[in-house]
């Protein structure tokens, strides 16, 4: 059984099959790595989300293909492990990073759980908080921190301690899964918190749907932001206390105006 390797190649035959757990990126075909679309054309079967599928209709053509709806994702990785033990080359898909709230960690568990000797591989995506930090100008350059704000899996008291910890520190703040129509109370509580830390014109990005036709891109503060319209498909970037906006984009200094000369440096260049 032929196998991809992290740069889309292949390795010696194996008996069994394989999992490739792939990340698509951020929406836009384009922005999907060469080692994941040769991944998924190498494949025997392609898994996934029906969102992140019908993004990839044209490279799937004549796959077979098992697609399921949000909460089924047990149920698509005990199916990837039947699929492997018999022998298929299967790609389980994520959007973003499969490593950053994904599908990796759960492959993985339920491999330990069934003991199970299939070859795992993950290959990488461009993750959501790469894509929308490139919308918005440069607001990682300096230490950040990622949290999700879906107690589905995560006790909300938990999440709190994250955002208090996270903010008290000055970090930048990425959050994921900010809103959705069930949980609608959790924004507002941790824009509250770090409010508690940061000045309420600590600049904002928010950024739906990166790459993506439906993409939109807004740049605010922390005392206006719960105006911006805000669902599960967006990413929010909270700045730190040196984050400035310029020209409707996110600056976080890295430090140099502290060392260099950064107007000569350029005059001199």
């Amino acid at each position: 059984m032929e196998r991809c390797d992290n740069g889309g190649g292949r390795k010696s035959s194996s008996p069994q099959g394989i999992i490739t757990v792939v990340g698509t990126g951020p929406g836009a075909v384009d922005h999907i790595t060469p080692a994941v679309m040769a991944c998924i054309a190498a494949a025997d079967v392609v898994i996934g989300y029906s969102t992140y599928l019908d993004l990839l209709a044209d490279q799937l053509a004549g796959k077979r293909i098992i697609s399921s709806a949000m909460m089924q994702e047990v149920a698509r990785c005990n199916s990837a492990f039947d699929l492997a033990e018999a022998g298929n080359r299967v790609v389980m898909v994520s959007g973003g990073d499969p490593g950053i709230y994904a599908m990796a960690g759960l492959l993985f568990e339920i491999a330990a759980e069934r003991n199970s000797s299939i070859a795992i591989e993950v290959l990488p995506g461009i993750a959501a908080i790469n894509s929308c930090a490139a919308r918005l100008g440069a607001p990682l350059m300096h230490d950040f921190a990622a949290v999700s704000l879906s107690d589905l899996l995560t006790p909300w008291e938990t999440i709190e301690r994250r955002l208090h910890a996270a903010a008290s520190a000055d970090f930048v703040i990425a959050l994921y899964n900010p809103k959705s129509k069930k949980r609608t109370e959790q924004i507002t509580r941790a824009r509250d918190i770090i409010l508690q830390y940061r000045l309420a014109s600590t600049p904002v990005g928010i950024v739906r749907g990166a790459t993506r036709a439906d993409e939109h891109i807004l740049v605010t503060d922390l005392e206006n932001m719960l105006a911006a319209e805000i669902t599960m498909q967006t990413t929010i970037i909270i700045g730190n206390s040196c984050t400035y906006s310029w020209r409707g984009k996110m600056v976080t200094p890295r430090g140099y105006s502290d060392k260099y000369a950064l107007q000569k440096a350029c005059d001199e260049g």
